[in-house]
């Protein structure tokens, strides 16, 4: 059994938050060189203003992090590079989203992507042998390597395993070893407390004579000589190790210098280490990142400014297939970090609700609005989030919340094309804690949604808070059509004079089977699909009163939470061209789900999907292009149950490694097209 540092949950927030910070610092400059941002910003010391109202955008610095950490949750510690391969296959949409899509032979991202679609495995996927040098050694395998050194704290041999298995996905050479030394970077943070000391033992990760270690060696040197300039450090790198001298769109190696150099200068400082990342030019965001990761892990949440931590408000956006998963928020992915290296470590980790503020300004993206009244503060305090309201009227309300959806409208920019499906859903049960202080005799309390496809909101009944003490809140929804709820939170109210004072929420969360229904009249056409709905591949639009797919291949759109279990699905289609017309269950991604659908010679038919599809039970169903057809699966346990009009009732068992869980999806395949008309979700687990 490994050791874990006692604050181990707490730090490892500090360095993912550290790399957010670095990565929204540094973004809007990716790209610039040094002498373009001194001519045009000067001295860089805080964020960029953001488009007012609108959530920093998805980046492929945080994205795909996130994604590769389901490669662990998916196949556990011992998890292989063909593994993280076939991760990076199941979770990002076919040449979208999460990566540069820069073309084969340009982004090293790209070309893995396609030789892996392709039937080959990594790490030859990301071999230099297949892709030569100039792809194998860009920047990738650096930029998304502090995850591992987040889950393997204080072992950074082990980290820097991990991360080289994940970069050999992609990268090769020297692009494995910025993997390594920056996963390790993070891994000795823990408890080694200076960076110079951090990276000299760091340079035992990688290989002496490699050019990596060349370039860290001579930052190092001329630190020792020069410690008081920073300026002059970049002027030896970029006159030593620029641009002009290594091949490619984005080679590691001046990267990794002033990844080095941001350090170093940095005196321990955190806002400085982002800053120099970030000043120096070439890839901002990567850079800023990096370092942001390793001096959060080593000087923890004391460390970092709170004026960087309170812009942020603890928000972040990805862009994999998942939508359910792309709009979250920094305490939960640091308690996914914190939950698989305590996994690695053979500890028992301590879960949490979704919103539990167990850690020092952590907000978690809350969000506030009134009538009447004023909401003047959200932070956190005692484990708890504080509200402080003002002046709160008899007819007035204050609204706390959170986001459970986003539309892609409300973000900065959306390169990386991130769509994305609620977390939350009709018929499933809110629950929360609500404490009031003693002033407090008059107030009311409320569980709410925000349903932006109707633009209503449906609330709980209200409960009386008892002045110096917690309040429990629940609050079931009701089954919903057309629904897409947005927001969830907490509405204040008063029956007696106007109030002002503070209150505590801690432990809201939720979970139950959903029931709600569509006839996607209420959906609008986003980013390839439509609004809550993600896909894979192929031509997805709202077209004559349904919700239409079409394709050369494989064709797949998503909705739905991941966690959904036993269900009871009703679809509505009408195949109109084409042999092959599926609904989807759990869906854990493009390579496994199972499918039920109509297909050739007049059959219905049951597929599994593990990395592709196999039928495995089918009945006869003279079906025919034009017709409605409605189709019922139920899912409980590993057994699926189908019914169609004009077809005898299918059932399988699935005995082999079977899919407890899922989305659902429409797809279809060989150059069909399908028009969906309406689905019902039941639950069928309270």
């Amino acid at each position: 059994m490994a050791h874990l540092p006692p604050d181990y949950a707490e730090r490892v927030y500090a360095g993912w938050t550290g790399k957010c910070i670095g990565v929204r610092l540094g973004a809007p400059v990716e790209s610039w060189t040094y002498a373009e941002i001194r001519a045009n910003l000067g001295e860089i010391t805080d964020f960029l203003p953001l488009p007012p109202g609108k959530l920093f955008k998805p980046d492929d610095d945080t994205a795909f992090p996130l994604v590769m950490l389901r490669a662990l949750e998916d196949f556990g510690p011992a998890v292989t590079a063909a593994q993280m391969g076939e991760t990076v296959l199941n979770y990002l949409g076919d040449q979208r989203g999460t990566f540069w899509w820069g073309g084969y032979g340009v982004s090293s991202e790209h070309t893995a992507y396609l030789n892996l679609a392709n039937g080959i495995p990594a790490p030859r996927s990301g071999s230099m042998a297949l892709n030569g040098p100039v792809v194998a050694e860009q920047i990738g395998g650096q930029i998304f390597s502090d995850i591992w050194g987040l889950v393997a704290p204080d072992q950074p041999e082990l980290a820097a395993d991990y991360a080289a298995r994940a970069a050999s996905v992609t990268h090769d050479g020297d692009g494995i070893n910025g993997a390594r030394f920056i996963a390790g970077l993070v891994s000795m943070a823990f408890s080694t407390p200076t960076p110079r000391q951090l990276i000299e033992q760091g340079l035992a990760l990688v290989p002496p004579a490699s050019e990596y270690a060349r370039v860290v060696r001579a930052v190092l040197d001329f630190h020792a000589e020069r410690a008081d300039d920073w300026h002059a450090c970049y002027a030896f790198l970029h006159a030593n190790f620029g641009y002009d001298r290594y091949p490619g769109a984005v080679h590691v190696i001046p990267n990794a210098g002033v990844v080095v150099m941001a350090l170093l200068y940095s005196n321990g400082n955190f806002s400085r280490a982002v800053q120099i990342a970030t000043m120096a030019g070439w890839d901002t965001d990567c850079n800023a990142g990096n370092v942001g990761a390793i001096m959060g892990v080593a000087g923890g949440l004391a460390g970092i400014d709170m004026h960087w931590r309170t812009q942020m408000n603890d928000m972040l956006v990805g862009a994999s297939i998942t939508g359910a998963r792309n709009l979250t928020d920094i305490p939960t992915c640091a308690q996914r970090l914190y939950r698989l290296g305590a996994q690695i470590a053979g500890r028992a980790p301590v879960e949490r609700p979704r919103y539990h503020f167990d850690w020092p300004g952590a907000t978690q993206g809350a969000c506030s609005q009134a009538r009447l009244a004023e909401v003047v503060d959200l932070r956190q305090t005692q484990g708890s989030l504080a509200i402080a309201v003002r002046d709160l009227k008899k007819k007035g309300e204050a609204r706390v919340y959170f986001r459970t959806h986003c539309r892609p409208g409300e973000l900065s920019a959306n390169y990386y094309g991130a769509s994305f499906s609620p977390t939350i859903y009709p018929g499933q049960t809110i629950t929360a804690r609500l404490w009031a202080p003693d002033n407090a005799a008059n107030l009311l309390a409320s569980l709410y949604v925000w349903d932006d496809n109707q633009g209503t909101a449906h609330q709980g009944p209200p409960a009386s808070l008892i002045p110096g003490e917690w309040t429990e809140l629940r609050y079931t929804l009701p089954p919903l059509h057309n629904a897409l709820l947005a927001r969830v939170g907490i509405v204040l109210r008063t029956t007696g004079e106007a109030w002002s004072g503070r209150l505590l929420l801690d432990d809201l969360d939720w979970g139950g089977a959903p029931q709600f229904s569509t006839d996607f009249t209420a959906e609008r056409p986003e980013y390839g699909a439509i609004s809550q709905w993600t896909y894979l591949r192929g031509y997805w639009r709202l077209e004559e009163g349904g919700y239409h797919g079409s394709g050369a291949a494989l064709s797949e759109s998503y909705t739905g939470d991941p966690a959904w279990d036993d269900l009871q699905l009703t679809v509505g289609l009408a195949p109109v061209a084409g042999d092959n017309h599926h609904v989807n269950v759990r869906v854990q991604g493009a390579r496994r789900s199972y499918a039920v659908g109509l297909a050739p010679d007049s059959r219905l038919v049951i597929y599994k999907n593990r990395g592709g599809y196999r039928e495995v039970a089918s009945t006869a169903l003279a079906w025919r292009h034009g017709a409605r057809y409605t189709l019922q699966i139920t899912v409980r346990g590993a057994t699926i149950g189908v019914t169609a009009e004009g077809a005898a009732p299918l059932h399988w068992q699935d005995d082999e490694e079977p899919y407890l869980s899922g989305q659902i999806g429409l797809s279809n395949m060989a150059g069909s097209h399908t028009c969906y008309t309406d689905l019902q979700v039941k639950g069928l687990n309270a």
